[in-house]
């Protein structure tokens, strides 16, 4: 084999070669660090339980001075609802359902009471809850509410009631040591419950029970009221697309316009990454298409070699050899190469990362290693079967001639 492959690499062309290893070694880095980029970047714009996060709009209707004698005329009919989830881009809508009934809460730590204030309900489908729900029920027996606060009623505490009042402060850890007891009156009963703050919610703005517990407390408390929804959240597809904002104004509806900001953002950046990665692929192929080309004319300067090696008995598997193992070892050297460069710049901005982001999670490197092994592995088979085609085709030739 060492005499076959002195033989027929005497027309490789060097230059050739070595503008297909950097070209795909070019195209293969920018479409590894592109992902690699996009997975470790998001979560600092999506902070919350997934990779990426689902894009939720709270929408209500626009507060005008005969809302504000009305309660009924802010809130969503059902009809109102259905026209949302039918608009082209909305994914899905829940509804924000209120307690009725007045509710008083009296917190305290290690036994000793702390605050008491009022308090109101709300619940959203089980769906948009943002947090562990492996504790989202309600136990009846016990008479134990599971709750989840906004998280940055916890930020209100430390820094300001806690503060103020030289009580300790509580991090998301120790907020399951506060002794909570609610209690509901209306509908001419009342009866005590045990409340317990199992998370907090970056995404929704308010004091959230179990829907299933909202509805049962709502008909024995408050069977009369108004149930009807103030509130939607609705996942939408695109936060950039511009018939969002067309709808809402005709409709005279509001929403958070900072999580729309977020999403936009987040948006943006599967764009811009989308975008370099195509780039990058872009330059993979026409790299590839350098290495093919160039294979090929190898092959035909050869072609007079290559017949008389078949003439002789060497089999078509034992010429093509050579080629088929150039290419897929340049291609496993621009893998191996792309990885150590992706590793050594992802250390760089990482730092970058870290001094801005203290708290961000470090994403995993495995869909860039999966990504770069599959471009490698299709690449070399594709490599490995046009040389053996072409080589074939040549043996062919030859065996037509004699």
């Amino acid at each position: 084999m060492n005499l076959v492959w002195k033989l027929l690499r005497q027309h490789i062309s060097k230059p050739q070669l070595a503008g297909f290893f950097f070209a795909n070694l070019l195209g293969m880095l920018i479409v590894l660090l592109s992902l690699q980029f996009y997975n470790d970047v998001v979560p600092v714009f999506t902070q919350g339980d997934s990779f990426i996060k689902k894009e939720f709009l709270i929408v209500s209707k626009r507060i005008s001075v005969a809302h504000s004698f009305s309660s009924s005329a802010s809130a969503f009919k059902d009809a109102e609802v259905k026209e949302m989830e039918a608009q082209r881009f909305t994914k899905s809508v829940g509804t924000f359902n209120s307690s009725q009934y007045h509710v008083d809460a009296s917190m305290g730590l290690a036994g000793m009471p702390a605050l008491r204030t009022e308090l109101f309900f709300e619940s959203v489908p089980d769906a948009f809850v943002d947090t562990d729900l492996s504790q989202w029920k309600f136990d009846q027996q016990h008479g134990v509410i599971p709750i989840i606060l906004p998280k940055n009623y916890l930020t209100i505490y430390n820094f300001g009631f806690a503060q103020s009042r030289s009580l300790p402060k509580m991090s998301e850890g120790l907020i399951g040591a506060i002794d909570l007891m609610i209690h509901i009156r209306g509908n001419g009963k009342e009866a005590y419950y045990k409340g317990k703050v199992i998370g907090f919610s970056t995404r929704l703005n308010t004091i959230l029970v179990p829907e299933s517990f909202l509805k049962w407390s709502n008909q024995e408390y408050a069977p009369e009221a108004d149930t009807a929804p103030s509130r939607l959240i609705v996942e939408v597809k695109n936060p950039t697309d511009d018939a969002i904002a067309t709808y809402f104004k005709k409709k005279n509806y509001e929403t958070d316009d900072d999580k729309l900001d977020a999403g936009k953002t987040t948006f943006f950046l599967k764009m811009v990454s989308g975008i370099i990665m195509g780039v990058g692929l872009l330059i993979s192929a026409l790299s590839f298409y350098i290495l093919m080309l160039s294979i090929y004319l190898l092959v035909e300067k050869n072609t007079q070699k290559l017949e008389n090696l078949l003439l002789i008995g060497y089999t078509p598997q034992r010429v093509s050899f050579p080629y088929q193992a150039l290419t897929v070892g340049m291609n496993a050297l621009v893998l191996c190469l792309s990885l150590v460069f992706l590793f050594w710049i992802r250390s760089y901005y990482m730092d970058m990362l870290y001094q801005i982001f203290p708290q961000m999670k470090e994403g995993s490197m495995l869909p860039a290693y999966l990504l770069g092994g599959g471009l490698f592995l299709i690449v070399s088979i594709i490599n490995v079967w046009a040389v053996h085609r072409k080589v074939i085709a040549i043996w062919y030739r030859k065996g037509v001639r004699l």
